[in-house]
């Protein structure tokens, strides 16, 4: 479906469900150069089990219109007008790379809207390192395949997917090449200008941090500091796996935040 944020056309994949009254709302943001359509498996999860989904193509990314946007605080700003657009008084924001620091972001800058926090892949800080974003810069192959090289854990590389048939790198490596030029590193930008521990301390929704535990982007050790620095926030570790936990395990991942989403939340929360 289509919903005007910002005065541009965005585009939102709702799991396959048709939005209903009184449903909760859960809001689904992607990483850097990628699109909705790696939430797949969890938005469907949700939508077909009462929820009203809205699985994201950010601005200049996918089917939504408009330019990238520059900053991780203009990401969350254009987050809570999605919220309007859609009539979401409050929602719960599930957030991979990227998409988790915009999602952190928009915690602590709107409080009120986002009732629960799941953050995957994450950290306080997303340094890049400079040939990335030089590579990415230019429009070169070859920052998709640095991203792929650091993104994915050891099992990735030998196949190792969930979908029998299917080559997990190479599916992520056309994701990344169907964005427009200058999207990835507009977005990589952002992240490693992205600075989350003052951010991080000002959230008060029930978070849960979903990592890695081999993730070369985003080190576990970086998520814990995270964790550490959100009031009350969880921390999962997945054994083995890398950056890339929508595709590498699936399973693993929706049964962690399917915890944390229904369970009830404590009074005063």
């Amino acid at each position: 479906m289509q919903l005007i944020v910002n005065g541009h056309a965005t585009h939102v994949a709702t799991g396959g469900r048709v939005h209903a009254a009184g449903q909760p709302w859960a809001v689904f943001v992607h990483g850097a150069g990628l699109d909705h359509t790696v939430w797949a498996l969890q938005s469907r999860w949700l939508a077909f089990r009462g929820w009203n989904v809205l699985a994201v193509d950010l601005p200049g990314h996918g089917r939504s219109e408009g330019a990238p946007l520059t900053s991780i605080g203009a990401m969350a700003d254009w987050l809570v007008a999605l919220l309007d657009a859609a009539g979401a008084p409050t929602a719960a924001v599930i957030g991979h790379s990227m998409g988790s620091l915009i999602a952190l972001e928009a915690a602590a800058r709107a409080p009120a809207r986002v009732d629960r926090l799941i953050l995957i892949g994450s950290a306080a800080t997303m340094p890049v390192h400079p040939d990335l974003l030089a590579a990415a810069q230019a429009n070169q192959q070859a920052a998709i395949d640095m991203v792929n090289l650091w993104g994915y854990g050891q099992a990735a590389g030998l196949g190792g997917s969930a979908a029998p048939g299917v080559w997990m790198v190479g599916a992520g490596e056309r994701v990344l090449q169907r964005a427009r030029p200058g999207v990835l590193h507009c977005d990589l930008a952002a992240c490693n200008a992205f600075k989350g521990l003052e951010v991080a301390a000002a959230v008060r929704a029930p978070t849960l941090l979903v990592s890695g535990e081999r993730d070369q982007m985003t080190p576990l050790k970086n998520a814990r500091q995270l964790a550490a620095a959100i009031p009350g926030a969880q921390l999962t570790v997945l054994p083995g796996a890398g950056h890339m936990l929508l595709a590498e395990c699936p399973d693993a991942l929706l049964d962690a935040f399917r915890a944390h989403l229904l369970a009830p939340r404590a009074a005063g929360a």
